[in-house]
């Protein structure tokens, strides 16, 4: 082989990685993104053209693993521990004190950082090459997610130097990717995700390390687990080695000297908290000397050198605009707060929902009240109470219409509710509801059918109902605004692909009342058929487990309907499956699980899978999952932060998982 092509190989991977080096860990680059573009796109022709030259810690590598079956079990040498909570400032005065009395002095100086809302990773370097990159899991054993974090940008496949290390850190989405993921989301018509973290932890439990790699994460490393053949001496010391390695760390981390300066640091960034293009929830604070800290040692769950400063729900005071009001596929009335634009805990909030008229009159709200507005769990916009002492009489009372806003029909207030409903079955409020319901996620699922390409479609009088969107043809949908046609022919495959969907998709998106996609599972495996579910009389779909009077009356009364019949008949014709085709519950007692006959409940955050993923895998297994505990409960499993359903399981005595045994118990 040509020696200079083989040098010039070698010389662009060493520019390229400086690159990054400048870019990502110092955050000054020396050479514009077209120069940086310009050298990859050298490097990957000559490495197409000289396939024996590609190499594991090339740039060019990032997205090369091929999508995995499953992730395996990481051992971490040294746990991962989670961190104790402090809320207030009395909390770090006790952890001070507790600091000083294990040290038997008082010469201790603290190290502050950003907690980044991400998911912790650990990352190993054998000779300065990236071998490992694992989840924190349960603190002990993780996930090995290598394949994964190796798209992140900010993570070096090989080093400054040729040096054996752990590094722990944390792997977040930046804001900006956040809302570029779920816009397009949305425009997909898929579920949008809550909060940057469970969006970066969804990205990173992706089999497909493509996928990971089109979310565009990022990572700051925080903690130096084990360097070998170096003697460090504190924590600070251990954050700029990790640096000069080629790791990026944060830069607002501060060395402080006195309990007040700890305080000054955390107030800062309460204050500024808003301004980072990333998500923090809290400030870290660690004893600096490493001698210090293996002095002080670890409780079962956590070091007693480190606390972890959560900061308290984020309020802010807007003004409420206006109302708007909303028509759902059900009927229903929703208003709408409009408020003045104002950042909330990181994200710009303009809206917040009023959920009905009796809140409105519960609060008191008048357009142009001063209202303080939080995050209901930091994800949910909501409004907590109206500033009465700033009003200047010009306010205005706000009353509900007596009229639909979208057609104009009298709107009624059924026995028993607090909404306002319109009952016009032709509403085309409603109906254009129904029919992005129906193409959504948990019910048909059709990619590329969403929010925006309905509503399309619908004021084109393209689709009137679900049965049209079988009858789309290329012509219809070429002619709307950026619809390509490579973009039509993924869609119309995807229409084609939903026809095999279970009869349960199929049950949900028929959006009859009081039936969510958990009933509508239950109704297809115990009818089997759409045919069935239709001649079932009401004894017999009460004899279904857990469907109610009003289910069973809402699911008599739709298929009573002759339009709906119609509906049945149109989508038959057009060969979509009226099959259950799942598995069959009644053999559940074949399945060998410890989930089979159980009554399971989830509570707090999962980091590797979604509620609904491991409902769905304790179904599987012949499990049911319900939403609350009681005495029939037989078992709770836990993520971080859960709160009344963990503490009355254990009031009462049920067995309790963490999310490790939970996912081990998946595997067995």
């Amino acid at each position: 082989m040509d020696q200079e092509i083989v040098k010039h190989v070698e010389q662009l991977r060493k520019q390229l990685d400086e690159y990054s080096y400048e870019y990502y860990v110092l955050d000054k680059p020396s050479v514009p993104d077209s120069e940086y573009d310009r050298l990859m796109q050298e490097l990957i022709r000559l490495e197409e053209e000289n396939p024996n030259l590609i190499t594991p810690d090339s740039p060019t590598q990032r997205v090369g693993a091929a999508p995995l079956k499953m992730f395996h079990k990481v051992d971490h040498r040294i746990p991962m521990l989670s961190l104790a909570n402090a809320f207030n400032e009395q909390d770090l005065r006790e952890f001070d004190r507790r600091v000083r009395q294990g040290l038997g002095h008082d010469d201790v100086a603290y190290v502050c950082e950003l907690k980044i809302d991400g998911l912790a990773i650990s990352l190993t370097y054998e000779n300065g090459k990236l071998t490992l990159g694992s989840t924190r899991g349960d603190g002990y054993t993780g996930e090995d997610i290598t394949s994964n974090l190796k798209t992140i940008k900010s993570i070096p496949l090989k080093l400054r130097e040729d040096v054996n290390m752990e590094v722990r850190g944390e792997a977040y989405m930046p804001k900006s990717s956040f809302e570029s993921l779920n816009k397009k989301r949305k425009e997909d018509g898929e579920e949008l995700f809550a909060n940057p973290r469970n969006a970066a932890a969804g990205s990173l439990r992706q089999l497909n390390p493509q996928i990971a790699a089109e979310r565009k994460l990022a990572v700051f490393m925080y903690s130096l687990g084990e360097l070998q053949g170096e003697t460090i001496e504190s924590h600070s010391e251990a954050l700029e080695r990790v640096q000069a390695l080629g790791l990026r760390t944060n830069p607002e981390w501060r060395h402080c000297q006195t309990l007040q300066e700890v305080f000054d640091y955390i107030q800062y960034w309460t204050e500024h908290r808003p301004d980072l293009p990333y998500e923090i929830d809290g400030i870290v604070i660690k004893v600096d000397r490493l001698r210090d800290q293996e002095t002080l040692g670890f409780t079962a769950k956590s070091p007693r050198w480190a606390i972890a400063y959560k900061f308290p729900a984020e309020e802010v005071v807007s003004k409420l605009e206006g109302i708007e009001l909303s028509v759902g596929r059900t009927g229903v009335i929703t208003p709408t707060a409009l408020l003045t634009p104002v950042v909330v805990a990181g994200t710009t909030v303009k809206r917040a929902s009023l959920h009905n008229e009796d809140l409105i009159r519960e609060k008191d709200l008048r357009i142009g009240d001063a209202v303080v507005v939080k995050k209901a769990g930091d994800i949910i916009p909501e409004i907590v109470n109206v500033l009465t002492e700033k009003r200047t009489g010009e306010e205005k009372s706000f009353a509900m219409p007596t009229e639909c806003p979208a057609c104009s029909s009298e709107l009624v207030r059924i026995e028993g509710e607090v909404a306002l409903r319109c009952i016009n079955p032709k509403c085309p409020a409603q109906i254009r509801a129904g029919l992005i319901h129906f193409v959504s996620r948990n019910a048909m699922n059709i990619d590329g059918l969403g929010e925006k390409v309905v509503t399309q479609l619908f004021h084109h009088h393209l689709i009137k109902d679900v049965a049209d969107i079988y009858r789309l043809k290329y012509d219809d949908l070429i002619q709307l605004e950026r619809m390509g046609e490579k973009s039509v022919q993924n869609l119309l495959q995807a229409i084609e692909s939903s026809k095999q969907n279970s009869l349960e998709r199929l049950l949900f998106g028929l959006g009859i009342r009081f039936i969510g996609a958990k009933a509508a599972k239950l109704l297809a495996q115990s009818f089997k058929t759409m045919d069935a579910l239709i001649k079932a009389t009401k004894e017999e779909i009460l004899a279904v487990e857990e469907i109610g009077d009003k289910m069973a009356d809402a699911i008599i009364t739709y298929f009573h309907n002759e339009d709906m019949i119609r509906l049945i008949d149109e989508l038959k014709q057009y060969e979509v499956n009226m099959v259950y085709l799942g598995p069959d519950p009644a053999k559940a007692g074949d399945i060998d699980s410890l989930f089979n006959g159980k009554t399971v409940v989830l509570t707090g955050k999962l980091e590797q899978m979604s509620r609904p993923e491991a409902k769905a895998e304790i179904e599987k297994r012949g499990g049911k999952v319900t939403g609350s505990v009681s005495k029939s409960t037989d078992l709770v499993v836990s993520g971080s932060d859960a709160g009344s359903k963990l503490k009355k399981a254990q009031e009462l005595g049920i067995e309790v998982w963490d999310e490790q045994q939970f996912i081990g118990a998946l595997e067995t």
